[in-house]
């Protein structure tokens, strides 16, 4: 059975809508695509560790990095 993601915050409210969703993974592509390709997951680390940071909540970011790990 397929998982899928539901973008929500850690009070389980919606937070980012379809179109907040293509222009952030717009944004990712981007990224990765400027990063060194050596240094790719670096940057991926980096950047989830920043967003954790802004979450402020480990145990709702490993319930995302759950999510994030289906269907790979």
């Amino acid at each position: 059975m397929s998982t899928v993601f539901s973008p929500t915050s850690a009070t389980g409210s919606t937070s980012l809508g379809i179109a907040g969703l293509e222009q952030v993974y717009d944004q990712l592509a981007t990224a990765i695509d400027q990063a060194d390709p050596a240094k790719a997951e670096l940057f991926l680390v980096k950047l989830a560790l920043l967003n954790a940071q802004a979450l402020g909540d480990a145990e709702a970011f490993g319930r995302h990095l759950q999510a994030a790990l289906q269907d790979l």
